[in-house]
């Protein structure tokens, strides 16, 4: 009872209402080809011609709730006058992989809706226009009767009748007894449209299972590819850092004895810093979800440059390059440079000095990536727990046996001997033509 009081209180009871009366309105302007069938079949029954005229009314408005727009349109009156937290329809997508590259899924193009999806509008448009003439119809008989009654604007001994109802009107408070119920009534009937469109319109305007499908879908997609722009960032960033603070600790000690050292390691922090910052402004851009620029394309090919910072930064290596690496596809090229260059900056984190031999073999099978620095003894580096002069979030391998295992590669990490520490990847790759 008294949730049926707050109902009739509730603003959005009447706002469902008006929402009702204008589905009905806008049904309208189909009525006069409704009756096209039957001004041509003129010598039909009576209630055949009403059949008839009903049938092909409910057949145009069904056909209209085909309309994608007006499935969006729908969604979002209801959303507004309903109060239903109803999403935007989002079309069935099937994600696939890019072959041989074990990236994230890419959305293809949208696929049709089945034949169970796409009756769910016009069955939800028929269903709004017969509840808003109803409500309509059985609303504005009782209002016009709350106004009419205490008026005694009509026979008191007739009364009043309607489908074989009938009730006798009373002068005095009788009257506007009968009439405060009448109006009340009304409201009721408002409520009761309002709730059932309330109740049919998760069901029918909600997503379906395709399109829940879909949201999974692309929530999974932002949620790769915020995944992927943290693995850029901790690689890019933290590298940076590293590589800046050793050289500027290198600048700092060889200022005054070898100038020209000094200003080699002060143009390589440069050069870091804007390749830094350049990774930096397209993560943030992604993250904002504005347009940003082209996301920086560092391969294989840059892997000499940034071997020369590491020099720049006062650490021996000592390279090896096998096979062609310059033919491996872009997507694990970039890959391979992010891998080595988290191996690379593990090595400067938590090695112990010596040379960090970095190897890069290229076969028609697959490529192997393998950064080995020299450690101090029973010291392992990588992990995030080894000791040493930078702080470390533990974040490094963990990173990168996810990016190696998208990849569908092997990765092993670990000690090499008393002395050593080893990264080794082997990742399935396709050459380019």
């Amino acid at each position: 009872m008294i949730t049926g009081i707050r109902s009739l209180l509730r603003g959005s009871t009447y706002s469902g209402v008006l929402f009702a009366y204008c589905g009905a309105l806008a049904s309208l302007p189909l009525l006069p080809f409704a009756l096209l069938p039957v001004l041509a079949w003129g010598s039909a029954p009576y209630g055949v011609q009403v059949v008839l005229t009903l049938l092909v009314w409910a057949a145009l408005i069904g056909v209209i709730g085909l309309a994608r727009t007006t499935r969006r349109v729908l969604i979002a009156c209801a959303r507004r006058l309903l109060s239903v937290p109803l999403p935007d329809p989002v079309a069935a997508r099937r994600p696939a992989s890019s072959p041989g590259t074990g990236t994230a899924p890419v959305v293809q193009a949208p696929t049709v809706p089945s034949g169970d999806d796409r009756w769910r509008t016009p069955l939800w448009l028929l269903l709004h226009v017969a509840l808003g003439w109803t409500g309509a119809l059985v609303s504005g008989v009782l209002i016009v009767a709350g106004l009419v009654l205490p008026g005694n604007w009509i026979d008191a001994e007739a009364g009043v009748s309607l489908f074989g109802w009938s009730v006798r009107v009373t002068d005095g408070w009788g009257s506007w007894a009968v009439a405060l119920g009448c109006v009340v009534l009304a409201a009721a009937v408002c409520a009761v449209v309002t709730n059932a469109l309330r109740w049919l319109a998760p069901r029918l305007l909600g997503p379906s299972s395709a399109e829940r499908l879909a949201l999974a879908a692309e929530r999974e997609l932002r949620l790769a590819e915020r995944n992927r722009l943290a693995h850029e960032l901790h690689d890019s960033i933290g590298h940076t850092l590293t590589a800046t603070t050793i050289q500027a600790a290198v600048a700092g000690e060889v200022l005054s004895a070898d100038p020209a050292a000094a200003r080699a390691a002060l143009r390589s922090i440069e050069e870091s810093t804007r390749a830094a910052l350049e990774d930096l402004d397209y993560v943030l851009g992604v993250l904002r979800e504005e347009k940003a620029q082209t996301a920086p394309t560092r391969t294989l090919a840059d892997l000499p440059e940034l071997l020369d910072r590491l020099r720049h930064a006062g650490a021996v290596v000592e390279p090896e390059m096998s096979g062609e690496p310059a033919r491996v596809q872009a997507t694990l090229s970039r890959a391979a440079y992010r891998i080595l260059q988290e191996g690379l900056t593990n090595a400067l984190r938590h090695g112990a000095g010596g040379p960090i031999e970095v190897r890069v073999a290229a076969a028609p099978d697959g490529l192997e990536l393998s950064v080995v620095n020299r450690t101090g003894a029973g010291t392992g580096t990588g992990t995030g727990t080894s000791p040493g002069a930078f702080p470390t979030s533990g974040h490094g391998l963990p990173g990168l046996a996810e990016r190696v295992r998208l990849l569908h590669g092997e990765i092993e990490a670990g000690p090499d001997g008393p002395q050593h520490w080893r990264l080794t990847v082997r990742l399935p790759i396709r050459l380019s033509a």
